[in-house]
């Protein structure tokens, strides 16, 4: 065949598709009204992830597993907003590396809402304004977001999914050579993630922080003698040039965020559990209480502590385990571990990550 035979064939499958597109786009109309009537949450985490390991399943090729996930993942995002107007707030401005992990994983489809602070993501949520939000709670690198962890203390919000996002940093600047720079804005932790290249590339330049990478590359647009560390995404939103590509200090950068809302997520079968607790300080009491893990043989995959910041040298512990609080075998073991502690608090059961 030539060039336009082939276009031709295209061309079709393209109109099948448009066709059967539209078709499950009825579907989703009459989905969402048994949902209304139903009071049930137009988001199914888990009900999402089933439908996506199983498409990947089923995949015979060439199409490689990632592109069927994305391409599935938009047509999710559209019959979701067919379904209900669905807000998601996140942590940040447009181009933030929460906001890309947010657009990832919901599609283009959802309606964002940026927030100034991480606690603001919990309070419209809270208040209904939002279906969801997205915070990030840990860097492989740079540890814990204590803001994130504060709020996890205080709210009653529910975990119902996480978000991997490989994280890579650029140095944004109107600057025509990194002599020319002076002083680099970005937020606590990307400077953290980039300490050694600044400390060999830009000794003497002023680190200052910003609340997030996006505000960084706002401050440095007009002014030649500045420069942000922020995504490549964030230079084109702000109409910053790239100055250096990748200046991250660790290759595998990567940053996990929380998907929190107000309904419990359903198993899968690849879930984690994460959860609060604080407990006596007597020798020996967190060995005791992590003692029903290891029995069980749940797989810890986090433990955090943070000062509860009610009395001095009172800290409440912080676990993420394989496996989801509907299993007859974590029951048992959160029972255990109840019995141990002064207080408990089951975060939320929700889909792990790395299977998107």
């Amino acid at each position: 065949m030539d060039l336009d035979e082939w276009r031709n064939k295209i061309d079709d499958l393209d109109r099948q598709l448009l066709r059967l597109l539209s078709q499950r786009a009825e579907l989703s109309f009459g989905i969402g009204r048994a949902k209304r009537e139903a009071h049930a949450p137009v988001f199914a985490p888990e009900r999402e992830r089933a439908l996506l390991d199983e498409l990947v399943r089923l995949n015979p090729g060439p199409l490689p597993a990632d592109a069927v996930r994305a391409i599935w993942s938009e047509i999710v995002s559209a019959s979701r907003g067919l379904q209900q107007r669905f807000r998601v707030a996140h942590f940040g401005l447009a181009a933030t590396f929460t906001h890309q992990a947010a657009v990832r994983h919901f599609g283009a489809s959802a309606e964002y809402l940026p927030t100034r602070v991480i606690a603001e993501v919990f309070a419209l949520v809270e208040r209904a304004d939002a279906d969801v939000g997205v915070v990030p709670i840990e860097n492989s690198t740079e540890g814990a977001v204590n803001h994130t962890l504060d709020c996890l203390v205080d709210s009653d919000l529910l975990v119902c999914g996480e978000i991997g996002l490989e994280i890579h940093h650029y140095l944004l600047s109107r600057a025509r050579e990194l002599g020319e720079v002076k002083r680099v804005y970005s937020h606590p932790q990307a400077i953290g993630q980039c300490r050694e290249w600044l400390d060999r590339h830009l000794p003497d330049a002023e680190t200052v922080e910003t609340t997030t990478t996006a505000v960084a590359a706002e401050r440095v647009a007009e002014d030649p003698s500045a420069a942000a560390i922020a995504s490549e995404l964030a230079s084109r939103v702000y109409g910053v040039p790239v100055l250096r590509e990748r200046i991250e200090d660790c290759a595998h950068n990567v940053t996990r965020f929380l998907v929190m809302g107000r309904q419990a997520a359903g198993p899968t079968g690849h879930d984690k559990t994460s959860l609060l607790f604080s407990i006596r300080d007597e020798v020996g009491t967190l060995h005791r209480i992590l003692e029903p893990f290891a029995t069980a043989r749940l797989n810890l995959t986090r433990i955090e502590s943070r000062p509860t910041r009610r009395r001095p040298w009172e800290y409440v512990f912080f676990v993420d385990f394989e496996g989801h609080q509907a299993d007859p075998v974590t029951r048992g073991v959160l029972a255990a571990v109840r019995e141990r502690c002064l207080y408990l608090k089951v975060l939320g059961s929700y889909p792990a990550a790395g299977r998107e």
